[in-house]
């Protein structure tokens, strides 16, 4: 028996939260005006960015705390509705219904027959959170408010703004990049077109975020 823990984040979740903090941060940073700023200016934006992120951090921290618990009780209302019911065709449609859409297009009825009778086996996960839950939530928390430092660093060790705002415009890309290279590993696609696929949409989502006013 294998005694690998399962992740805290899959790497969809901890790519995403890094994405997400990379973007924020780049969204103060791309309204700096090189021309104009001082170093009041630059050290208000990195405070700013900070800031922001600390908050979305927490925002998006509690709410993976209400997903979790919202999965849990969801799971728990299907081994009821299972359990309380005789007729197969309602069965199969809750078993199918929880299924991802790959394999609830192709399951047989006779699979579907055998999962129900395996779930009527299955005790009922408790929705309370517990540790590792938490600790997920904080990870979440840590991966957006860390992905600030990249983009803002290059500020506090480059006084010339110019070249600072470059080198955390390099940074980041090279953020996203790594990012996507992962995602490519986990779906065992091209990792490096991955890559910049995921560059090339962060740099038009920050053109985007930039142009609303974000």
């Amino acid at each position: 028996m294998s005694n690998e823990r399962e992740p805290l984040l899959d790497p969809i979740d901890r790519v995403s939260e890094i994405v997400f903090g990379v973007l924020m941060a780049l969204s103060f940073t791309g309204a700096l005006s090189v021309a104009t700023a001082g170093h009041q200016e630059v050290r208000t934006m990195m405070f700013t960015a900070l800031g922001c992120n600390l908050a979305w951090g927490l925002v998006d921290a509690v709410m993976y705390l209400v997903r979790t618990a919202t999965e849990r009780r969801r799971k728990n209302t299907l081994l009821a509705q299972l359990r309380s019911t005789h007729d197969k065709p309602e069965t199969h449609r809750l078993i199918t219904d929880a299924l991802p859409q790959l394999f609830a297009a192709i399951v047989q009825p006779v699979v579907l027959d055998s999962l129900h009778q395996g779930l009527l086996t299955v005790s009922a996960p408790p929705v309370r959170l517990g540790g590792r839950d938490y600790a997920a939530a904080f990870g979440i928390f840590s991966l957006v408010v860390l992905a600030t430092f990249p983009v803002v660093i290059p500020f506090i060790f480059i006084t010339e703004i110019e070249l600072a705002l470059r080198v955390s415009n390099m940074l980041a890309i090279v953020t996203l990049f790594i990012g996507g290279f992962a995602l490519g590993r986990y779906t065992r696609g091209r990792s490096w077109a991955t890559g910049l696929a995921m560059s090339g949409i962060g740099v038009a989502l920050l053109a985007i975020i930039i142009a609303l006013g974000g």
